[in-house]
């Protein structure tokens, strides 16, 4: 555990990718199995030990330090794992046990219920020193935010021993932690770990912001951009699965599109809902939500939230690999592949048809639909690579929508941003208010700003606060933030009545005085 502990320690205060990367490849080199298998479980996400939750965590401290200076300790540092870390109490008799194991650990909490899984925790705890306890804490509810995401860590560990991360990704999802069979082949000590019957993730292809490139229509294709989330779907051997762009398999939630596609091939596209009152159209990213996240979704769910799929390419058709195949042949298989399958489930994404890139700007210019987030543009003699390729597929998002909104509340952040009040709640008026008019909250923020943009907030809240909730801030409505959004859509949940997709703040507007920012009349005639 030691060994483990000073790894995440050393991640916490790293900021180079490629040091991060020595990092790990050096600890997975020198740690043995069981160990390592369950930190790379641990640094993915894919440990799962549900027997501890945070609020068990918090009940262990409280019944040891006074619970309100746990509290305001919490409040001040930013993340419970620390807090608990540095005010846990050394035990009234020394223990001198054998050092705790990541193995042995994850073997005892693994099995343990939820009832007794906290004493066997307070246990463990006993025995660390306080980076010990921090890394057991992070390993133990699953959340790390160490800035290592899974695709860094699957990368170091092919780093370390020479092998292709694209084929971990690949063999990744028909593993299962601790992974010896995928060190034992890192090793060289077996064949790559994975056979034509699995079902396996294979990393898809992204694109580069266009900004201020333009390009030739004879050499690209453009297609709609759509505000889905991008998934990848394999059928091998009677079994579909449904990947998120991070390789999660989420078919769990979208039973009703695994159902549907029974053909084998691997094929990419955007997941979208239709929406009780949009049956066969694409419905905003805001119906999609309400199936997001979910591990089952009920009957009635499936029913006013019908999923389909836009695709946008294939990967295989049957057992043959496409990839290599320039798109516009790929396109060709990829419209006779969707010939097969229902096409209450599955559509095409279509091909804008235009005389040229001016052509093309005054189509997306003139389109702003719900599920539309813009445009685009793939080399049509480009392969299906891994990752971002330059000049090969470039993403052409629509202009954002902005609203001037007035700051409200704001919250202390988390890891490095944990002394900085930067999360930022906003609203507009009801109504005029000289007319009576009062703000309700809109929306909530904390991108957008630079570090000195950071600081003047975090003063402003400093010094016009006029309530406190926890850790929440109740400012002066005096502040005026121009936010900058992709689209806003009615919502029952809020009591404004809107919700806004990816707000973040476009600039600060000391300008303007606050009677003069946006009505949520004006936000709801934005909606879509």
């Amino acid at each position: 555990m030691h060994a483990f502990a000073a790894l995440i320690d050393s991640l916490v205060y790293t900021r180079s990718r490629n040091a991060k990367l020595k990092l790990i490849g050096d600890y997975l080199i020198a740690t043995p199995d069981p160990d390592r298998g369950w930190a790379m479980a641990a640094l993915t996400g894919d440990l799962d030990l549900p027997g501890v939750k945070p609020a068990a965590i918090r009940a262990l401290i409280e019944a040891r330090t006074d619970p309100v200076l746990f509290r305001m300790s919490r409040d001040y540092v930013g993340d419970t794992a620390e807090t608990v870390a540095l005010l846990w109490p050394a035990p009234p008799v020394p223990l001198d046990p054998e050092p705790l194991s990541v193995a042995a650990v994850v073997d005892r909490l693994m099995t343990l219920s939820r009832s007794d899984a906290p004493g066997a925790l307070a246990a463990m705890l006993d025995r660390c020193d306080a980076e010990e306890r921090y890394a057991l804490l992070k390993m133990a509810t699953g959340g790390l935010r160490i800035g290592v995401s899974a695709r860094l860590a699957k990368t170091a560990l092919a780093s370390a021993f020479g092998i292709a991360v694209d084929a971990v990704e690949e063999v990744w999802h028909g593993l299962t932690p601790p992974y010896t069979s995928l060190f034992a082949w890192a090793e060289g000590r077996s064949a790559q770990p994975t056979a034509a019957d699995v079902p396996v993730f294979r990393p898809f292809m992204l694109a580069h912001p266009l900004e201020d490139l333009r390009v030739d229509l004879a050499d690209y294709a453009a297609e709609w951009k759509w505000d889905g989330i991008r998934v990848q779907i394999v059928h091998v051997a009677g079994v579909t699965r449904l990947y998120s762009r991070t390789g999660d398999d989420v078919t769990g939630s979208f039973p009703d599109v695994a159902a549907a596609f029974a053909t084998p091939g691997v094929v990419d596209g955007e997941l979208l809902v239709k929406g009780e009152f949009q049956r066969g159209e694409a419905a905003s990213f805001n119906a999609l939500q309400q199936r997001l996240g979910r591990k089952t979704v009920s009957a009635k769910m499936l029913a006013a939230y019908p999923a389909f799929v836009r695709l946008y390419d294939i990967l295989f058709d049957g057992q043959e690999d496409c990839r290599a195949l320039p798109w516009n042949e790929r396109r060709g298989r990829l419209e006779a592949f969707a010939d097969a399958l229902d096409p209450d489930r599955f559509d095409l994404s279509q091909v804008i048809e235009a005389a040229d890139f001016s052509d093309l700007e005054a189509i997306r210019a003139g389109a702003r639909d719900a599920a539309i987030e813009g445009v685009m543009l793939k080399r049509r003699d480009s392969a299906y690579v891994t990752g971002r390729r330059a000049g090969l597929w470039y993403k052409w998002k629509r202009d954002p929508l902005t609203a001037d909104c007035v700051m409200m509340y704001a919250q202390r952040g988390n890891g490095r941003r944990s002394s900085w009040y930067s999360d930022y709640s906003f609203g507009c008026w009801t109504a005029p208010p000289e007319d009576g008019g009062e703000l309700l909250p809109v929306g909530k923020a904390y991108s957008g700003i630079t570090d000195e943009e950071l600081k003047m907030l975090d003063s402003f809240v400093r010094n016009h606060t006029t309530a406190r909730f926890g850790p929440v801030r109740e400012v002066e409505k005096t502040l005026v933030l121009e936010i900058a959004f992709d689209s806003i859509h009615a919502s029952k949940r809020h009591k404004s009545g809107v919700a806004m997709r990816f707000p973040r703040i476009a600039r600060i507007r000391t300008d303007k005085p606050a009677a003069e920012a946006d009505l949520i009349d004006t936000l709801r005639r934005m909606a879509t």
